[in-house]
């Protein structure tokens, strides 16, 4: 008996421990795709490969597979506030019966008899809330082309995986760039990209810390019924 109580509790605080980050296959990276093409023999000892880059090439991302490097200046803030009050009253009044707009005689003296009711309810409710969220993003991540749009745009995606001694960190995006936004250095601002999917966050004992418990979420959410 000791044994499995033992067991339990260790079983329970295994599931307390925070599970380390996995790749989003979302983010993934896209690799170039190698088009298989028939060898040409026409003597030269040098042969331009399919992603060779001559002298005066342009070295940005413009290809399924190649690097782009994001910079990330994200600044966003939000202020909300919301008040409700409600209130109802509900009064009904039920007189004894009456005949022909007479009393009955069972309701008079010296009987005194009453049938009559008065029914009142009353709710009242009053709610206030209020939010202020200030968040700030800035690093940078590099991530691959995966597609090439009709129109020449290209959407881009990837992730970052940070493994610190408080425990895991990671950062995702992905979005659609115009190829006119990127800098001759292969770099273009993530306020530059459509569409974008920013997902920051991480695991771990600073995370924990900050994190409300099950029980305290339970307390502030609507499910508890006062």
């Amino acid at each position: 008996m000791k044994l499995s109580i033992t067991t339990l509790i260790f079983v329970a605080l295994q599931a307390c421990v925070s599970a380390p980050i996995k790749p989003d296959p979302a983010f993934a990276e896209t690799r170039p795709q190698l088009a298989i093409s028939p060898p040409i023999s026409n003597g030269a000892i040098y042969q331009a490969s399919r992603f060779a880059h001559s002298l005066f090439a342009d070295e940005r991302a413009h290809r399924v597979g190649d690097l782009l490097t994001v910079i990330l200046t994200e600044n966003t803030s939000s202020n909300k506030a919301s008040n409700t009050s409600t209130k109802k009253e509900n009064q009904i009044t039920i007189p004894n019966p009456t005949v022909f707009g007479k009393q009955l005689p069972q309701f008079k003296s010296p009987y005194d008899l009453t049938l009559a009711q008065d029914l009142n309810s009353a709710q009242e409710f009053t709610g206030e809330g209020s939010s202020t969220q200030t968040n700030t993003l800035t690093g940078t991540i590099s991530v691959t082309v995966a597609e090439v749009l009709v129109n020449g745009n290209l959407f881009v995606r990837g992730e970052k995986l940070l493994s610190l001694n408080q425990g895991d960190e990671f950062i995702r995006i992905s979005g659609v760039v115009r190829q006119r936004d990127i800098t001759p250095d292969n770099t273009v601002q993530s306020t530059q990209l459509a569409n974008v999917r920013l997902a920051y966050g991480g695991s771990g004992a600073l995370a924990d810390a900050n994190a409300n418990g099950w029980m305290g979420r339970f307390f502030q959410s609507k499910w508890w019924p006062f």
